[in-house]
């Protein structure tokens, strides 16, 4: 049993296109269950709900909406909803999460929960490049030819899978699967000033991008696989 989650809400279309991708791999055992917050939780990083009941509002036989955070959906998905899931994963999220985003991303703590707990993850998000917009049907394909891959690998205790796909032209050549690290380098930082507020500001494309991590490959319009541990 597959348990499907993410950060942006379980009426995202990325949640809607990983389901499409997870229904056309191969294997009748692959089915799955979505467990995922009731509202976008992005950039909550592995925040978790322990100060508070949880209400959790079942939509369909096999679907949750979570009044929590991606790591709760987790939380409650191994331990309530799911007996011995094989795989938890988190997506499609409308925005890359790269390099030390993995620190901040909701996306990312759903299946870092799941591998505190001995469950194998992917966490798969989408970088936007502007003033493009998602092509929900390139994503499904990208993200079963990226499963297809990767549920066959072996994936060591503590050890989960992160994925970004990248954003391209249409007619653009088709991506390749890159194996890589992932970079260390920080997001730009700049903040505008009015009176006494602070407002973040940063040019998420223009973030260094050395040679061979996950920001360059991605960029350069490849699908960037990193290898993440507890």
């Amino acid at each position: 049993m597959l348990i499907l989650t993410n950060d942006d809400g379980i009426d995202a279309p990325g949640i809607k296109a990983l389901a499409g991708a997870v229904i056309r791999l191969p294997g009748d055992e692959l089915s799955s269950v979505v467990v995922a917050p009731q509202s976008q939780h992005s950039g909550c990083g592995h925040q978790v709900t322990t100060n508070r009941g949880i209400q959790v509002s079942q939509k369909s036989v096999n679907s949750y909406a979570v009044a929590g955070t991606p790591a709760d959906c987790s939380r409650l998905a191994i331990n309530q909803f799911v007996e011995q899931p094989s795989w938890v994963l988190s997506g499609i999220n409308a925005g890359g999460n790269l390099g030390t985003d993995v620190y901040i991303s909701g996306t990312v703590a759903a299946v870092r929960e799941a591998a505190l707990h001995g469950i194998k993850g992917v966490a798969i998000s989408h970088r936007i490049k502007r003033p493009l917009f998602i092509d929900w049907d390139w994503a499904i394909t990208w993200t079963e030819k990226v499963l297809a891959d990767l549920m066959e690998r072996s994936l060591e205790p503590g050890s989960f899978w992160n994925v970004n796909l990248p954003h391209l032209e249409p007619g653009a050549k088709d991506p390749e699967l890159v194996f890589c690290q992932p970079s260390i380098d920080p997001l730009p930082v700049n903040f505008r000033i009015e009176e006494d507020t602070y407002y973040y500001h940063g040019d998420y494309g223009k973030r260094d991008r050395s040679p061979g991590t996950d920001v360059d490959v991605c960029f350069s319009g490849n699908i960037a696989i990193t290898k993440l541990s507890l």
